[in-house]
Order: C-alpha cells, then sequence, then structure tokens
C-alpha cells in the first residue's frame, strides 16, 4: 500500500466528510498480514454480520474453512458450486423439506438468473484479508474499497465515482446477497476497461447486520486512487456540500 495515499485519503475524508466511518478494503493473499486469522465457524453465520468487526478496527484474514456460508465461500472466491436445489431455496422452497427465502418467485427464474451471472472470481491466495483503511500497512495491497454509508456519504460517494465521466451508469446495484454486492461484483469490475462502483446491501438476509440506515458502496481499488485525487476539486469544496457535511457531523 502506498502509505502516502493512504494518508492523504485520511486527510481528505475527514476534511470533507468529518465524522463518516472510514471504509474498509479486501485483498487476496498468501499471508495473513498482520490480520487476525478467523476459526472455522460452527453453525450458521453471516460474513457481514462478522465484518462489524473490521468496521471496528480489527483486521481479519479468512481462509476457505473459516467461512460457513455455502453463498458466502463462493462469493468469496472460494468455491465454484452452490447448494443441491438451490433454485427452489431461493425462491418457494420445497414443502416439507426446505424452506424457501421467497427472492425469487420460481425456480426456473433462478436458473435463468444464474445463466446471466457473471463468472465467479477465483481466490489469488490462501486468505482474503479485511482491513480498516487506517490499519493498512505497506504489505498491504487492496482489491476493492468497502463504504458501509448513510445517505448523505453514500450521495457524495455516488457523486464522485461520476465526476470524471460522461457516461451516467458509472454506478451499478446488481441483484444478489450482501457478499457479493462488496466482494463479487466489485472484484470482478476492477479488471474492466471502465470499472464501476457497486451499491448494495439490500439483500434482506443480510440487512440485520447492518444498522437500519446504512448501505454499501463498493470501488475497485483502481478506480478508488482517482477519486482521491480529484476530491479537492470536486463539488466537496462547495457551499452546497459544506451543508450536507454539517448534517453528517450533527
Amino acid at each position: 500500500m502506498d502509505l502516502l495515499l493512504k494518508e492523504k485519503f485520511l486527510e481528505l475524508w475527514e476534511k470533507h466528510f468529518g465524522l463518516a466511518e472510514l471504509p474498509m478494503v479486501f485483498y487476496y493473499s498468501k499471508k495473513i498480514n498482520n490480520a487476525t486469522h478467523v476459526k472455522p465457524a460452527i453453525g450458521r453465520s453471516c460474513i457481514i454480520c462478522e465484518l462489524t468487526k473490521v468496521r471496528n478496527g480489527v483486521s481479519l484474514a479468512y481462509n476457505a474453512d473459516a467461512i460457513a456460508c455455502g453463498g458466502a465461500k463462493r462469493y468469496l472466491g472460494f468455491a465454484d458450486t452452490i447448494r443441491p436445489n438451490f433454485e427452489y431455496f431461493l425462491s418457494y422452497g420445497i414443502p416439507g423439506k426446505m424452506e424457501g427465502e421467497r427472492y425469487i418467485k420460481t425456480p426456473e427464474l433462478v436458473l435463468e438468473l444464474q445463466k446471466n451471472q457473471l463468472s465467479i472470481n477465483e481466490a489469488k491466495g490462501n486468505y482474503i484479508i479485511f482491513k480498516r483503511w487506517d490499519m493498512l500497512d505497506e504489505s498491504d495491497v487492496p482489491a476493492v474499497v468497502i463504504f458501509f454509508a448513510k445517505p448523505d456519504v453514500l450521495s457524495g460517494l455516488f457523486t464522485l465515482a461520476n465526476f470524471d465521466q460522461s457516461e451516467p451508469n458509472t454506478t451499478f446495484a446488481p441483484f444478489g446477497a450482501g457478499c457479493s454486492s462488496i466482494v463479487h461484483y466489485p472484484y470482478l469490475e476492477k479488471e474492466t476497461q471502465r470499472p464501476r462502483a457497486v451499491i448494495g446491501m439490500f439483500d434482506p438476509s443480510a440487512r440485520p447486520c447492518v444498522p437500519k440506515d446504512t448501505l454499501s458502496f463498493a470501488i475497485p481499488m483502481i478506480k478508488f486512487a482517482k477519486m482521491i485525487e480529484y476530491m479537492d476539486e470536486s463539488f466537496l469544496i462547495t457551499n452546497t456540500w459544506k451543508t450536507v457535511r454539517k448534517r453528517i457531523n450533527s
């Protein structure tokens, strides 16, 4: 990690967003890089709930064994298969055998959705590391920056992401699990010609793990580094934003 860039963002974030929560990053690594090695989960768990620790400053390193949720294991790049009868699980279930989440009307629509989904990213290393921005050091190589943001902060990030673009759709909100919106989709975006940001955390199953007024905004690091560079020439220096910043700090 470029420590000068790290410090520059910290200064600019406080200047323009005040008391708003710092983002976290993730990347793949063969070493845990001063993070806590997460122990294998017992029973049902949700990685979005576990990332609350990272939001509070505890760096976490996951390998495949530490992820209990099959969906998370797939979206984080440690598996390329899904549970049997997933099309029923995501729709109306199987009477007497499986309760469905009812997120998609029919199993047939689920199968069609799976055909249209992008390929799953493969974990590039033994671990996926999550760290809050201020905990980064020289050994870290962020792939994606993840904000958990309230609407006013989200508006600033959304607008900043479009600052150097003539195309209005520089951010998108794909249907999927909470972990897919902060890991899978933004990670795939970093390989595209015009990386987009991803708004997420609309998954009702993940909502209990975040505050009621919070969504996620995930940005490939290659795009985020550019956003940092033009913060001080953007709308963030206007009186319009000063009004919003006051509310962020209230």
